[in-house]
């Protein structure tokens, strides 16, 4: 009887036991065979993955958090679907199509399937029976053809952004309805016509990205309903047209970016609206008038680029104080002729000055807070003297431009920073030798150097390893001496132009290790001897002139010098083969 108490005591116990435990423990959901077999169909669609995502898609429960990029619910139904390429690293991609699959899964909220680059096809209709979908990020594939109007649908839609694909037609007028949007992204891809009207209703958009299309029309007035919004480009379309006064009263704007468009009129005088923006970029565009006065009020203002218009002088009355946060100005090329570097800018802490051709002449300008400024460009002005007190205390200085002048100095005057990355100085009247700026105390920060048409001499210094140059451009000059063959170095160089100079020898086998040059001119001199086939091994050449040298012998045949025309290979001693006339059988032996 004793025993048969603790049976059953043991019997309870343990019912007791297990129904804590049930209480207790959360018991991992399994995966629903309808969401798993849509998941599969879309990895059967995907020929090629390098990032490895989908091996992890094995065995039967898509729930278990085995499947990278996978999540679900309580009820085992998949509501996240999260596939993006590592940052930074191109060897890794998907290629294939999209699955019209994905689209039976019901509990999906959110679809993020990015940088994969080579997915390709169309964007599947089924995408809008996913009702519960909030965010649709597909950005920088492969996808083509058009944007599905059907999209529309998706009414719980938050986010939408296909960016970054090969999308053309029209916007689907349907987009509008999806009035919950916060994000709108639909940036570089092949899309044209107008914006479409029907984008009235979005009260919670706060992110508007259209740039890098093919739009055309005017834009819209009613953006400026748009009361959240934080964030407005269409930059880089064919939008024509006055600016519109309503975008001016968005009381939240932050960035404001409509350039590269074919924008008219005026800059409107309700621009001092924009109580919270931060960078104002309306440049290549076709305004003209004054700027307002009332741009001044920018309290907010850090980035203000008006350059490629047709505005002209006068400047507006702007006191130093005005727009405090300033930081980068660009006005340059428009119609004005300052004569002298306005003071308020020249007084101002700056990062960034950009006037070029802005009709500024004279003495280069003093800046008072010279040490602020990273990057100077008063190229396509008339300056004239020297430089050496002009860069006085510029220890933060990374890139300078001030070509097309008529500047006179030596390159001994130079004393770059450390930071220092882009040169540009060409076409003035500089003279000395590359061996001021190309020795063993350069930066390995200094990645351009352009000092072409001016008047420097002396011969090409060796090249030390550890240097960064990526474009090289000394050509029309009076360089003599040969190329050294620690040009190898260079193994960062795209560009090397040494055309119009007075360089002999030989060209250097060496040249070959240069595996990243897509540009080589070398023409107008007076090398000898002939072209080396370790020329071949320099796998992204586009562009090659040996043009009026004294180079002799057949021309590698092979790609890309042998389908360069005949031009680049013109006026030499005895150059011959493919694209020139075939080597005679006696020149061949002597080969």
């Amino acid at each position: 009887m004793h025993i048969l108490k603790w049976v059953l005591f043991g019997v309870l116990l343990a019912v007791s036991v297990a129904e804590v435990s049930t209480t207790t423990t959360t018991v991992a959901p399994v995966c629903v065979e309808e969401d798993r077999a849509s998941l599969m169909s879309f990895k059967a669609r995907i020929v090629q993955d390098t990032t490895d995502i989908l091996a992890s898609w094995t065995g039967r429960d898509c729930c278990n958090g085995d499947w990278e990029g996978v999540s679900c619910g309580t009820t085992g139904r998949v509501t996240k679907l999260q596939l993006q390429r590592p940052e930074k690293n191109s060897e890794m991609f998907m290629k294939g199509t999209l699955s019209a699959a994905l689209g039976n899964m019901q509990f999906l909220e959110v679809i993020v399937i990015s940088g994969m680059k080579h997915i390709s096809g169309s964007i599947p209709e089924s995408f809008s029976a996913l009702s519960r979908l909030t965010q649709l990020v597909l950005e920088d594939n492969g996808l083509g053809g058009t944007i599905p109007s059907s999209l529309g649908h998706l009414s719980s839609l938050q986010i939408l952004s296909l960016s970054g694909n090969h999308l053309r037609g029209q916007i689907p007028p349907n987009i509008g309805n999806l009035v919950n949007l916060l994000q709108l992204n639909l940036a570089k891809n092949s899309l044209s016509g107008p914006i479409p009207q029907t984008f009235k209703a979005f009260p919670s958009l706060q992110y508007f990205d259209l740039s890098f299309n093919e739009l055309s029309g005017a834009l819209p007035a009613h953006v400026g309903q748009f009361k959240n919004l934080t964030y407005l480009d269409v930059s880089n379309n064919q939008l024509s047209g006055p600016i519109p006064t309503a975008i001016f009263s968005l009381p939240k704007l932050l960035d404001l970016l409509l350039s590269n468009n074919r924008l008219t009129g005026t800059i409107p005088v309700q621009i001092e609206g924009l109580k919270s923006i931060t960078t104002l970029s309306l440049s290549g565009n076709q305004l003209r008038g004054q700027i307002p006065a009332s741009i001044s009020k920018l309290q907010n203002l850090w980035n203000l680029n008006l350059s490629r218009n047709g505005l002209s002088n006068p400047l507006p009355t702007i006191l130093v104080s005005s727009i405090p946060s300033l930081l980068t100005i660009d006005l340059s090329y428009n119609r004005f002729v300052f004569g002298t570097v306005p003071g308020w800018i020249r007084n101002k802490q700056l990062s960034e000055v950009h006037l070029a051709g802005c009709g500024l002449r004279g003495a280069l300008p003093m800046f008072r807070v010279s040490d602020s400024i990273t990057s100077i460009d008063l190229s396509d002005n008339h300056f004239t003297g020297g430089i050496s007190n002009f860069m006085k205390n510029m220890s933060s200085l990374q890139k300078l431009k001030l070509s097309n002048n008529q500047l006179r100095f030596s390159l001994s005057e130079l004393i770059l920073p450390d930071v220092f990355s882009s040169l540009d100085l060409h076409s003035n009247q500089i003279y000395g030798s590359l061996s001021n700026i190309l020795n063993r105390e350069t930066s390995g920060f200094l990645e351009v150097i352009d000092v072409s048409n001016n008047q420097i001499t002396g011969a090409i210094p060796e090249f030390t390893s550890g240097l960064g140059l990526k474009v090289l451009n000394i050509g029309s000059n009076k360089i003599s001496g040969h190329i050294p063959s620690s040009i190898s170095n260079l193994g960062e160089l795209i560009r090397l132009d040494i055309s119009r100079n007075q360089i002999q020898g030989t060209i250097p086998t060496s040249i070959g290790a240069l595996k990243k040059l897509q540009w080589l001119d070398l023409s107008v001199n007076s090398l000898t001897g002939k072209l080396s086939n370790t020329l071949l091994a320099i796998p992204r050449l586009r562009h090659a002139n040996f043009r009026a040298n004294r180079l002799c012998g057949k021309i590698p045949q092979g790609r890309p010098l042998n389908v360069f025309p005949a031009a680049a290979y013109a006026h030499n001693l005895c150059l011959c083969g493919t694209p020139l006339p075939p080597c005679r059988k006696a020149e061949e032996w002597k080969l």
